[in-house]
């Protein structure tokens, strides 16, 4: 494949076994050891797989995150239930488009949900829940720069995904929306990258960093073209 590409521009690895994935996986460093230019790298895929290993990541390198507890005890969760306020959102470690992150304030819910994770050998990621009025902030990183941001704007649910009705919103982010998400791009070895940025009362927190972001919905307020940008991040790449 090597002769014939010089580049390759990768999607969602879409479902598979673990079989299949880990093959799929093996393939792109194999082809990235053989000299190919691949975005994103398969190292930085794999991070960004994993909720608590990119959030971990980022908030080793000082950037500000919600605060977080993942353990495998429904009693820990539980105590990180009302260290954490009382008010939490529990998400699958492996997901997107906000599938299978459920809101809870109430601690009798919140124990028969840790036990039924448990149950089924599920890890329990509990993060506290951030007030933000019904919207948030992707800010799409190409490179080293945000090329485009939009403000998703769901004021009936706490939810903002665009898959899940929230409206798109043309947005020119601020010098330090940029910094942190070019910076969160940059720890995780991506060189394309959607990340998610709520505005707290104490300033904004990266909440998730997607390494494969669609951008159907971003694209409709955008005034430049994403694919084009990429390709021509990826020529100019190569280029060098």
């Amino acid at each position: 494949i090597q002769n014939v590409l010089s580049a390759l521009i990768v999607r969602p690895i879409g479902r598979g076994s673990l079989e299949e994935i880990i093959y799929r996986m093996d393939l792109l460093h194999r082809l990235q050891r053989l000299g190919m230019f691949i975005v994103n790298p398969p190292l930085s895929i794999e991070r960004s797989a994993d909720k608590y290993h990119t959030l971990a990541l980022i908030e080793e390198q000082g950037l500000p995150v919600p605060p977080t507890v993942v353990c495998e005890k429904p009693e820990e969760a539980l105590k990180a239930f009302r260290e954490l306020g009382g008010d939490i959102v529990i998400k699958p470690l492996f997901g997107s488009r906000g599938i299978g992150s459920t809101r809870v304030s109430d601690r009798d819910v919140a124990e028969r949900l840790f036990r039924a994770i448990v149950f089924y050998h599920g890890v329990l990621y509990v993060q506290k829940f951030i007030p933000h009025g019904g919207s948030d902030i992707r800010a799409f990183v190409v490179g080293e720069r945000v090329i485009t941001a939009m403000r998703r704007v769901m004021p009936s649910s706490w939810k903002t995904n665009v898959s899940l009705g929230a409206k798109p919103v043309a947005l020119n982010p601020n010098e330090e929306i940029e910094k942190l998400a070019v910076k969160a791009a940059e720890v995780i070895g991506c060189k394309v990258a959607g990340v998610d940025i709520l505005e707290s009362e104490n300033g904004p927190v990266i909440i998730e960093l997607n390494s494969q972001p669609g951008w159907r919905g971003l694209q409709s307020v955008a005034k430049v073209n994403i694919a084009d940008e990429i390709a021509r991040f990826v020529v100019s790449s190569l280029k060098n």
